[in-house]
């Protein structure tokens, strides 16, 4: 028998989050890029995850300053081959003041797969969830599954008698499955709910102050969430005092005038990376030596500069290969990659294809302006070991649908992708197996019986082995080329003064999980 058991005290997970606090509350204002859902079986964006991560709980949470999960909902769990058993924790209440129960976690899953949008596809090897009793549920899977438990980050639990109450139109028993209410309103356990919400403009929460770890007196009373603000205004804003926190994607110059004026500088990084793909069915990327040659070419250390805001703080640090340094089964900061013209000729050599004969098309996301300094960058790159290429702005809603088939896909196209759950096996699975193939995050289109294996591996393996599994696939990804790893991203936000948010400017209280550092109980507002 193979069992693993995990528990952790609530008054110590209460007293971590927020010892250190003086009383102050008032508003909490700053922006992400729209459309903010708030339906959580639909979240799947940078801000969908912030509503989902204050509105709901989840049976686990991130580590904070360490890698893997704690108790949140649930006490504790044990784990037999394929079956995972949660106990509850029985001082939960809903924000509208129902219990929280094992048949609330079953409700929740089995919604999530109904619909089948969002994340639902982390729990298509859950075979089902059962309520054993009141306070403990068990989930079986089809098979073997390491990165489980990283899932359930993923899987906020729904007030099932508040959205039972709230069905709409439908097919079936469960209808609408409370759909056209989640999207207006929340039925979670969350420290904060809602007052207001515009998906396309802005998002009002306060303070739930029944929520079952506390909230200090100094973090936001209210929460103003705001999308889609032009960078312009945000500088103006926050430089007059009217706004908090911005988003990760202002422009490094307007980071860098901001900081000059005395904004703070928070960092996220570790849970994403910023890669270049090369669609390895066609010509000339077919070709492995022709990838290694453009992979040698391309000048990591300018790309990093091209995005430095300030000593010591830049959008993106130096990559290692294709995990983000600190994540598990990432390669050491001592292996980080480095343009080498001369073995980029060498491998060019031995490519079957000419670089006179080549025509390579450079896109980039013309929603994502910074991407254009990157393909300028590598076209460059490339006329230094003699092979042209043509940039090409595409929008995000045609380069989704050109993805879809290999001979419309770009010789290169350009993405940020982070890891939804912290596992490597939710950031790589879906670009590099061979069944994942067509996807946004997979325009490589790789076939590498070698990959598949060591990605499969590393979803049966024991946690124990799982780091150099990854390690392993890190090194193949890296000798066959189908990606440049361009540079690990550090999401940086400008910030007001009134404003402290440990988990954006210790290492020691962040999380390995793209915006939970955003859990607004977690953070200060001062007067």
């Amino acid at each position: 028998m193979n069992k693993r058991l995990t528990t952790l005290a609530a008054a110590l997970l209460a007293a971590a989050s927020i010892h250190g606090y003086a009383a102050a509350g008032g508003v909490l204002r700053l922006d992400e890029s729209p459309i903010g859902e708030l339906d959580p079986a639909k979240a799947t964006d940078y801000a969908d995850s912030i509503l989902m991560f204050n509105m709901y709980d989840t049976l686990v949470m991130p580590k904070q300053g360490a890698t893997g999960f704690d108790p949140m909902l649930a006490e504790s769990w044990t784990s037999e081959g394929s079956t995972y058993t949660f106990k509850l924790r029985k001082d939960v209440k809903f924000q509208s003041g129902n219990p929280m129960t094992a048949d609330d976690v079953v409700f929740s899953l089995n919604r999530m797969k109904a619909i089948g949008q969002g994340l639902s596809y982390l729990f298509t090897d859950v075979d089902k969830a059962e309520a054993v009793d009141a306070a403990t549920v068990k989930f079986t899977l089809k098979k073997p599954s390491a990165p489980f438990v990283a899932s359930l980050v993923r899987l906020p639990i729904v007030d099932k008698k508040l959205v039972m109450e709230h069905l709409d139109k439908g097919d079936g028993e469960m209808k609408d499955w409370g759909q056209a209410w989640l999207d207006t309103h929340a039925a979670g356990s969350g420290a904060y709910s809602v007052v207001s919400h515009n998906p396309q403009s802005e998002t009002v929460m306060k303070k739930n102050p029944a929520y079952f770890l506390g909230i200090p007196a100094a973090a936001p009373d209210e929460v103003d969430f705001k999308y889609g603000l032009e960078a312009a205004t945000v500088r103006t804003l926050i430089t007059q005092g009217k706004h908090d926190i911005s988003s990760q994607w202002l422009p490094p110059e307007v980071l860098k005038a901001l900081a000059a004026d005395g904004a703070q500088l928070f960092t996220e990084k570790g849970t994403s990376e910023f890669y270049i793909k090369l669609n390895t069915a066609k010509a000339p990327f077919d070709d492995p030596e022709c990838r290694l040659a453009v992979s040698y070419a391309f000048d990591y250390s300018a790309g990093i500069k091209m995005v430095a805001i300030k000593d010591k703080v830049s959008q993106g640090s130096p990559s290692t290969g294709a995990l983000p340094v600190g994540m598990l089964g990432s390669l050491p900061e001592s292996d980080v990659i480095k343009q080498d013209l001369a073995k980029a000729k060498e491998h060019l050599a031995k490519c079957k294809y000419k670089p006179a004969d080549m025509k390579v098309e450079l896109s980039w996301i013309g929603e994502v302006p910074l991407e254009e300094r990157f393909a300028l960058l590598l076209q460059a790159n490339l006329s230094q070991i003699g092979i042209k290429a043509e940039v090409k702005k595409v929008p995000w809603a045609l380069f989704t649908e050109m993805v879809t088939k290999p001979e419309n896909t770009p010789n290169v196209s350009q993405v940020f992708v982070n890891s939804v759950t912290g596992d490597p096996d939710t950031l790589l699975y879906g670009m590099y197996h061979s069944s994942a193939a067509g996807t946004w995050m997979s325009p490589e289109y790789l076939k590498d019986a070698k990959v598949d294996e060591l990605l499969d591996k590393g979803r049966a393996a024991p946690e124990a082995d799982r780091a150099a599994i990854y390690q392993e696939l890190n090194k193949r990804l890296k000798e066959i080329a189908p990606t440049i790893f361009a540079q690990d991203q550090t999401a940086v936000f400008a910030a007001s003064k009134r404003v402290t948010a440990p988990a954006l400017t210790d290492p020691k209280k962040a999380f390995g999980l793209a915006g939970f550092a955003f859990s607004f109980r977690l953070m200060e507002m001062k007067d």
